[in-house]
């Protein structure tokens, strides 16, 4: 009898556990890239995380890989980004993938502002196949806090 009890604690301690981190967890959430951005920060001081994927044309692919090499350091240098990267699939170069974080909302309504971003997003869109997909993330550990293995 006290070993059932045992394991029907230990039981209910693990499913508590896990029931805890599901309702904890805050997933991504993958939206077309057209779609309302209000979501993205709902706190102004709330970092903006996105990893966008892109299908390019092959045809377009050399264009589009000059005009990111003249883009992503000028975006770098704008107040308030903190990583900007293009990059490619290994297993899929036309599928570029934009990995951006920004210090707030406002950060990256700034970048979506500048002329060099809109002419860069207009070459972009000509060049895709599809829509992008977007996925809006949460930094799971924000700074300031440490994590022990």
């Amino acid at each position: 009898m006290k070993t059932i009890r045992i394991v029907t604690v230990t039981m209910l301690i693990i499913a508590s556990t896990w029931a805890l981190r599901v309702v904890w967890a805050q997933p991504a959430v993958t939206t077309p890239a057209h779609e309302n951005q209000e979501e993205q920060s709902k706190m102004t001081n709330e970092k903006v995380i996105m990893l966008i994927d892109a299908k390019i044309q092959p045809q377009r692919r050399a264009e589009l890989v000059e005009a990111a090499r003249q883009y992503v350091p000028l975006v770098r240098a704008e107040p308030g980004v903190e990583a900007f990267y293009v990059a490619a699939k290994k297993d899929d170069p036309n599928t570029f993938v934009f990995y951006e974080v920004y210090k707030s909302q406002a950060a990256q309504d700034f970048h979506l502002q500048q002329d060099f971003t809109k002419k860069f997003l207009a070459t972009l869109k000509s060049a895709q196949v599809g829509d992008r997909v977007r996925a809006n993330l949460v930094e799971l550990t924000p700074e300031g806090q440490t994590h022990s293995n």
